[in-house]
C-alpha cells in the first residue's frame, strides 16, 4: 500500500509541478499562442485496503484558469488529502486558493490572492489569507527566468490540539486564535543547466510584522528536470517549510523529497 501511494503521489506531483501556474514556477508550456478563456487540470486518486480496519485514502487537486484578453487571469485551485483508518481520520489537509495574476508578460504586475487552508496533523484547524504582491520581471530569457515579488498579506489562524488527526502530544488541550500581517517576499527562478537539464523553483520568506519580525517563515519548492526523451522526464522534487514562530509545540522544520517519472502524452 505504501509503495502504491508513493508511486501515485510521485506521478501526480511530477506531472503537476511541471504545468501548474500557481504553486510552482515553470517555463511556458507552449500553449499561450492560442487564446483560450478556460483551462482546467484535475487529478484524483482513491485507495482502499483491508487491514485490521478498512484504510481509505483520497487525494484531489483541481485547477481552473480563466484568462482575460489583457494577459491577466484568474486561478481557482483546490488540493485535498484525506485518510481514514476505520472511522478515525488520520489525515485531513488541503487548501482552496483564488489568485489574480499576470501571465509573465509585464515588467511590473499585480499578484493578488486569497486562500483558505487546513492541516489537522499539525493542529491547524484553519488558516485564512488575503493579500497582494508587486511582481517584477527581472529576467526572462529562453534559458533562464527570474521574478521577484514583494507585498503583504493578512493571516487569520485557528489552532486546536483536540483535532482527531493531531499527530503530537495528546496531553494538551489548547485552542489558539492568531491574526497578524506578514511581509511577503517571493523569488521565482528557472535555469537551464544543460541541454536536457532544467532547474526551477520558488522561494518564500514571510516576516510577521510585530515584535517577532526576525522569526520569518521560509518555504522553498523546487524541481530538477532530466529529459530522457520527448515523452519522458525524470524529475527530482524537493520542498521544505521552516517556521520558528509556531503557535503549537510542533516541529520547526518539515521537508519532502520525491523522485519520479513524468510522461508527456
Amino acid at each position: 500500500m505504501i509503495f502504491k501511494k508513493t508511486l501515485l503521489t510521485a506521478l501526480f506531483l511530477l506531472g503537476y509541478f511541471c504545468n501548474a501556474q500557481i504553486l510552482n514556477i515553470d517555463r511556458e508550456d507552449g500553449n499561450d499562442t492560442l487564446f483560450k478563456k478556460f483551462k482546467a487540470s484535475i487529478f484524483a486518486s482513491f485507495a482502499s485496503d483491508k487491514q485490521r480496519k478498512n484504510f481509505l485514502e483520497f487525494s484531489n487537486t483541481t485547477e481552473l484558469d480563466y484568462f482575460l484578453k489583457n494577459n491577466y487571469f484568474f486561478i481557482l485551485l483546490n488540493q485535498t488529502d484525506l485518510a481514514y483508518n476505520g472511522t478515525k481520520a488520520i489525515e485531513n489537509n488541503g487548501f482552496i486558493q483564488v489568485r489574480f495574476r499576470d501571465k509573465d508578460t509585464r515588467v511590473v504586475a499585480l499578484d493578488a490572492f486569497t486562500q483558505f487552508q487546513w492541516n489537522g496533523i499539525i493542529g491547524m484547524e484553519n488558516r485564512s489569507l488575503l493579500g497582494a504582491n508587486c511582481r517584477i520581471n527581472c529576467l526572462e530569457k529562453k534559458k533562464s527566468d527570474l521574478y521577484l515579488s514583494v507585498g503583504a498579506f493578512y493571516e487569520l489562524e485557528n489552532w486546536n490540539t483536540n483535532l482527531s488527526t493531531y499527530a503530537y502530544s495528546s496531553d494538551l488541550n489548547t485552542k489558539v486564535k492568531r491574526e497578524l500581517i506578514r511581509l511577503n517576499t517571493v523569488t521565482k527562478f528557472a535555469f537551464k543547466l544543460g541541454k536536457k537539464i532544467d532547474f526551477a523553483g520558488i522561494n518564500y520568506i514571510q516576516f510577521p510584522i510585530n515584535k517577532n519580525f526576525m522569526k520569518p517563515r521560509w518555504a522553498l519548492d523546487c524541481n530538477l528536470y532530466f529529459e530522457v526523451s520527448k515523452k519522458i522526464n525524470f524529475i527530482l522534487h524537493y520542498d521544505h517549510n521552516y517556521d520558528d514562530y509556531r503557535v503549537l509545540p510542533i516541529d520547526d522544520y518539515y521537508y519532502n523529497i520525491t523522485l519520479g517519472v513524468q510522461l508527456k502524452l
